[in-house]
């Protein structure tokens, strides 16, 4: 019986996607984190029983602009993003990183 060539998803993503440092695997790893930022927003305002309306009068955006928000957080400002943690009353940081000094946002 043949054995099963197995793979880690870091040999896929190396494979197909390109190793780390490329300018293909910044771009996936970008939008990947901006998925993920989208969907914890969109967990903590239910968990804060909002409806995206509500939440969007409470920062003065329209409700549209909450599902995209939602759906694809990298079309919003940073602005946008804390007003809506604040609005939702969660702790959200940033840490960017400038020539190898680390700065967190809070």
């Amino acid at each position: 019986m043949a054995k099963i060539k197995t793979y880690s998803l870091s040999e896929l993503e190396n494979k197909y996607i390109g190793k780390k440092g490329t300018k293909e695997r910044d771009e996936y790893e970008y939008e990947l984190r901006m998925d993920l930022l989208g969907q914890m927003i969109r967990t903590t305002r239910k968990e804060k029983n909002l409806t995206q309306e509500k939440l969007g009068k409470l920062i003065g955006v329209n409700k549209s602009q909450i599902s995209k928000l939602e759906n694809n957080a990298n079309s919003a400002t940073i602005e946008i993003i804390i007003r809506v943690f604040k609005a939702l009353k969660a702790e959200i940081n940033f840490n960017v990183i400038l020539d190898n000094t680390k700065l967190e946002i809070a």
